[in-house]
């Protein structure tokens, strides 16, 4: 059975030699105490079924086709379309039911891609689980799983199916079953099932039930709901019906305004209809769906999972990120440069995890204290060092050598390595019989082994290493060179200077320590106490690439990032200078664990704190950038200071007790490689590389996304505004229509097709030179609501004075009717193109970085040229050919919404400058 760090996602080829139960295994019919053969295991999948929840019924493409008629707008389409054929207008019937199918095509096109986007998004985030089969251990999908399957299970492992305990001792928390918030332990021959959580320790299971068999199966039958939509679907949804039941009033009233001016009332019951139709924006909540789901596509490619659609819009209104250093900011590549022991600071060579280098100091070195503390730390691992294999890409990396496991312990590895003690034979000779993982809160792990030469001078050794604070309160004694003596006060100092002079350098640090033991009669947990010191490690973990740039970028965007970890403050505050999180002017903004537990702060804030009081006002009255040395239940302080402060917080987590930080967080952010499967169920994204680079990205489309969102608003909505205020003005100062009614749904196809599709897909434009935007904002904003309102009024404007000069120079009512038409059709072609930002010029952004958007605009128009000079669309648009003097009319009039909007974004570019 592997053992590996509860805070880190097992290695699939993770094997530290430990010895398992395998006598219980080979109970387990077919697995011959080395797990299913690949044989077996298809013949069982074939034979039980995927290890999958059923889901709801799947809409089929057929469905979804139907319910696009079901849609009120297309209904009053088709009610129309009937009344043409029964007065006996069958072409203005069979146009119509010609755009009730292109409607429905076009909605079909857009739910479908939406439900595909989104279900690839689900394959994604399916859960893994270890395996043991044919005798080698590996990753697979759970869905995978077969009864007889050997699997690994660890602190903070969801179970996947129903199993039996083989080995190992397990402590489960079963609330998500039983409604029971106590951890029970299970030992050989116990049930684990599906859905429950290991909260400590390790086992191998055998596998029972999968799949709807399970128990969490037979519940999960009973209670699957359809999936809800996110708020911003809810609003827009709501907008969209609030709009349609004005533009039904105003249809009513058009309708009657035109009966009672002369115009025939099968005319203006069409008219009415396809208005109502065009000024209802029914398509905002499908567009927002393919916005959201294509955008979280984007996002995939940037190494950012959203398990939740709603955290793609919170992800724009994120004031602070508080990421953990570890792995994050940091390469999780840790090497060891530094070892103290016997009141001597050795420095240590090599690079990476080739097992080569030097041990150097200006004193003379002890050897037997060196390795023994080496010792100390390859004992007291689960990491190995290995070959890679000719699948490991790359093999000149790191001298062709790997880690299986927890990168710092694999740096440990590494550096006994250097002295040329080799992991896997320690474990042999000193074989491990007990041990209490590390723990977040005790910041250390203790092995028990046995010691049958008495190496250690016993029976037993305990082997402990840890954060120098926690694993010092229980030394007593340190080793020297002559022997064990009693730890004195300098000793203390000198041990305290040395870890001073190592943190300086932003070496993270840990102490190691042994107690030799007679007997196993005391709990392992008891064996911590009077401990002999060793020695200390100092290793380092570079930053990750880009990361300083992205956390400057962040600050850019008004978004404060926050470092929390586990290490010394003069490690965190080394890190953060050297990242920029921190300046040499805040250099002090830093609080520990204790601080936070005190409500103290060091040169933050007022500075006034006096130790007492509440302790989420001892956080909140400061304005620290670092938090060292914090367990997990601070992360949870943290949030619920800043929260209180009016922040929307991101937070990163990977391991168990991470899990209520991510939950309570705005938006919780997993690790993908090292967390745990219950911190990624409790985190609304994933981050596949844990680099917070990835979160930068996220950001950056979510606030792209809304942004598309709201310029598709803009974009139909003015339209919405012209088309209605024209074809009301026409009816009171004509008596006609400037619009003939498939015309109108003619504008409908534009404004709910094309050129407003590609909107959607529009490249985002320095999302991150501006502040959060404010989450309680609405869609609707002053913004939004000036421009909708102008580029409306202009589109009105100038169409029906292009209608009145029709008709003031001696035009027909049907050429009048044409030259309108057409106008207002370019009018929405040029809007298209203001919409693309809202504030910066297409100079700024670039004519054809929108590709789509240009397609689509040359389309429509050549569309537009067809219905004017294709002799059979002229007598179903009831259309006319322009003259070319008259095309001048049209695109110098409709260009002026073009001048207009994109004038005013070239002076208010040239004031911020």
């Amino acid at each position: 059975m592997t053992l590996m760090n509860h805070s880190t996602e097992p290695d699939p080829e993770t094997d530290t030699g430990t010895n398992t139960d395998t006598d219980a295994i080979q109970e387990e019919p077919g697995s011959g105490g080395l797990g299913l053969t690949d044989e077996e295991a298809v013949r069982k999948l074939a034979e039980h079924g995927r290890n999958e929840l059923e889901q709801l019924e799947r809409a089929t493409p057929l469905k979804i086709l139907a319910s696009q008629f079901l849609d009120f707008m297309l209904l009053l389409l088709v009610i129309a379309a009937a009344i043409s054929f029964l007065i006996g207008e069958p072409l203005d019937g069979i146009v119509i039911t010609g755009f009730v199918l292109f409607n429905a095509i076009l909605g079909f096109i857009q739910e479908y891609r939406a439900q595909r986007a989104l279900e690839a998004l689900k394959s994604m985030i399916s859960p893994q689980a270890r395996v043991i089969r044919g005798g080698s251990e590996r990753m697979l999908d759970a869905a995978e799983l077969v009864p007889g399957d050997l699997i690994l299970l660890a602190a903070g492992d969801r179970v996947q199916a129903d199993a039996t305990v083989a080995s190992g001792e397990l402590r489960m928390d079963e609330s998500a079953l039983t409604g029971e918030s106590v951890p029970v332990n299970r030992t050989a021959g116990d049930l684990v099932q599906a859905g429950t959580i290991v909260t400590y320790g390790r086992g191998m299971c055998v596998v029972t039930e999968t799949g709807m068999r399970t128990a969490f199966g037979k519940i999960a039958a009973m209670v699957q709901t359809e999936e809800r939509e996110t708020p911003l679907q809810k609003r827009l949804g709501e907008l969209a019906k609030y709009l349609g039941v004005a533009a039904l009033a105003i249809c009513v009233i058009v309708f009657a305004t035109g009966v009672m001016s002369g115009i025939a009332a099968n005319t203006m019951f069409l008219a009415s209809v396809s208005l109502a139709v065009a000024a209802v924006p029914e398509g905002l909540p499908a567009v927002v769906t393919i916005t959201l789901a294509l955008g979280v596509q984007r996002m995939v490619k940037k190494n950012a999972i959203m398990r939740k659609l709603q955290a793609v819009e919170t992800l724009g209104c994120a004031t602070m990120i508080c990421t953990d250093k570890t792995g994050t900011l940091t390469q999780n590549e840790m090497t060891v440069r530094r070892i103290y022991t016997d009141d001597t600071i050795i420095g240590v060579t090599g690079e990476g995890y080739a097992p080569s280098g030097d041990f150097e100091s200006e004193k003379e070195i002890n050897d037997e204290s060196v390795r023994l503390t080496l010792e100390i730390g390859a004992l007291c691992n689960d990491s190995s060092l290995v070959q890679r294999g000719d699948g490991d890409g790359d093999k000149d990396k790191d001298g062709g050598w790997k880690i299986l496991g927890d990168p710092t312990e694999g740096a440990l590895v590494v550096a006994a390595a250097k002295a040329d003690i080799d992991r896997q034979n320690l474990a042999s000779q000193y074989p491990r019989v007990s041990e209490v993982p590390f723990d977040s809160d005790r910041k250390q792990m203790t092995t028990v082994h046995e010691d049958s030469h008495q190496t250690f001078g016993s029976a037993y050794v305990a082997c402990v290493k840890g954060a120098p604070d926690s694993v010092l309160k229980m030394c007593g004694h340190i080793h020297r060179a002559g022997g064990i003596v009693r730890m004195t006060a300098n000793d203390m100092d000198a041990i305290r200077n040395a870890h001073q002079e190592m943190t300086a350098h932003a070496l993270r640090v840990l102490a190691l320590a042994y107690r030799p033991l007679e007997d196993l009669t005391e709990q392992t947990e008891e064996h911590e106490r009077d401990l002999v010191f060793a020695g200390m490690v100092g290793m380092i973990d570079p930053p990750r690439p880009g990361v300083k740039e992205a956390i400057a970028t962040c600050r850019k965007a008004g978004i404060t990032t926050v470092m929390i970890t586990g290490d010394h403050r003069d490690t965190a505050r080394a890190i953060a200078l050297d990242l920029g999180i921190l300046d040499s002017e805040h250099s002090k903004q830093i609080l520990t664990g204790s601080d936070l537990d005190a409500g103290t702060g060091d040169g933050v804030g007022d500075g006034t704190g006096d130790g007492g009081g509440d302790r989420t006002e001892g956080v909140a009255g400061w304005d620290a950038l670092v938090y060292a040395r914090t367990s997990p239940a601070h992360k949870v302080q943290i949030i619920k200071a800043l929260q209180d402060r009016g922040k929307i917080v991101a937070m990163t987590g990977d391991g168990v007790n991470d899990a209520p930080a991510l939950k309570m967080a705005d938006i919780g952010v997993a690790m993908g490689v090292t967390g745990t499967d219950v911190a990624k169920e409790a985190a609304d994204m994933v981050l596949t590389d844990d680099n917070f680079v990835s979160i930068t990205h996220a950001v950056e489309e979510g606030r792209g996304i809304y942004d598309n969102i709201k310029k598709f608003i803009r974009f139909q909505l003015s339209t919405n505004i012209g088309a209605i205020l024209t074809i009301f003005t026409g009816l009171l100062l004509f008596q006609s229509l400037p619009l003939a009614p498939l015309q109108i749904l003619f504008v409908n196809l534009l404004m709910d097709g094309p050129p407003a599709l590609s909107l959607s897909m529009e490249p985002y434009h320095q999302t991150m030179n501006r502040p959060p935007r404010d989450p309680d904002e609405s869609i609707i904003t002053g913004d939004v609501l000036k421009f909708i309102s102008g580029a409306g009024l202009l589109m009105f404007l100038g169409t029906i004075l292009v209608f009145w000069y029709a008709l003031s120079h001696g035009y027909d009512e049907k050429y009048a009717c044409t030259l309108a038409f057409t106008t207002f059709v370019f009018f929405q072609l040029f809007n298209a193109f203001n919409c693309r930002s809202e504030r910066y010029p297409l100079s700024t952004i670039g004519v054809f970085s929108n590709r789509y958007l240009v397609g689509a605009v040359l389309m429509c128009a050549m569309l537009q040229l067809c219905i004017l000079y294709i002799p059979s669309l002229q007598s179903v648009f009831d259309t006319v050919p322009l003259h070319p003097h008259d095309w001048a009319i049209v695109l110098a009039v409709s260009a002026m919404v073009f001048v207009v909007v994109e004038g005013a974004k070239v002076v208010s570019s040239w004031r911020a400058r």
